[in-house]
């Protein structure tokens, strides 16, 4: 089963290292955030990989070795990687998230389903737990959801504008896009032309009740900022909850 990843992002709110760094291969640990993604589905047995590259696309061939493009077993020399598949399709620089899948829709042609996932984010998300609910409930579309806590601490106030007591950045009472999406074939049928898959897919799949959320309620960060990558070195020194491999 194929894993479809989204690298193509611009990585602007990096600053100075997203004009020279794409996203994908920010470095955690040592190695870029993309190894981290792949060696967590590579845990789960699922090695196939089809990365959709864009902004700063050759960088990421380069690191796998593959100046072409080209699918091919994984041979450079990094650890866990000896049993990945991995293609590297050029989607183009400016193409929408649901644009890049439609773009290898060719080699998705023979996948029953597949998955989609971001290619700045990690999670101890359970593939193999998702992919099951993905197959009991039946629809077309699986979204893993985020429960996300506050960015802000709360301040709690009695009813004459005292303050009573402080909450220090609470989960919030909403679910969000995590990504680690399970597909079947049948949506590839809604992203003719380039739309973002955030909007009008997966909207129109919601509206016909085709879309299930998946509740991950362990760990989960997306690699936004300078400052997420600084704080994505303290949790790997710390003890990584992504790292499910020996």
């Amino acid at each position: 089963m194929k894993t479809v990843i989204l690298c193509g992002g611009r990585g602007t709110r990096l600053n100075e290292l997203g004009k020279v760094v794409p996203k994908a291969l920010v470095e955690i640990g040592g190695q870029p955030i993309i190894w981290h993604l792949m060696r967590l589905y590579s845990a789960h047995g699922f090695h196939d990989f089809s990365l959709c590259l864009g902004h700063l696309g050759d960088k990421i061939r380069s690191y796998f070795g593959s100046p072409d493009g080209n699918a091919g077993i994984v041979n450079f020399p990094v650890e866990g990687t000896e049993n990945w598949t991995v293609s590297l399709p050029d989607t183009g620089e400016d193409t929408n998230t649901g644009g890049r899948i439609a773009k290898i829709a060719d080699s998705l042609a023979s996948e029953e389903r597949f998955f989609v996932t971001y290619g700045d984010g990690l999670a101890d998300v359970d593939i193999g737990g998702l992919l099951e609910f993905h197959k009991a409930h039946g629809k077309i579309a699986t979204m893993t959801t985020i429960n996300p806590r506050s960015p802000f601490g709360i301040v709690e106030l009695d009813g004459k504008g005292a303050v009573s007591s402080f909450r220090e950045k609470p989960n919030l009472d909403v679910w969000i896009n995590g990504g680690f999406f399970v597909f079947e074939r049948k949506v590839l049928d809604l992203l003719a032309g380039d739309p973002v898959l955030e909007e009008g897919p997966l909207e129109t799949l919601a509206a016909e009740g085709e879309l299930m959320a998946y509740r991950h309620t362990g760990f989960w960060k997306c690699m936004d900022t300078y400052k997420d990558s600084l704080e994505f070195e303290a949790i790997w020194a710390a003890d990584a909850p992504w790292k499910i491999w020996d």
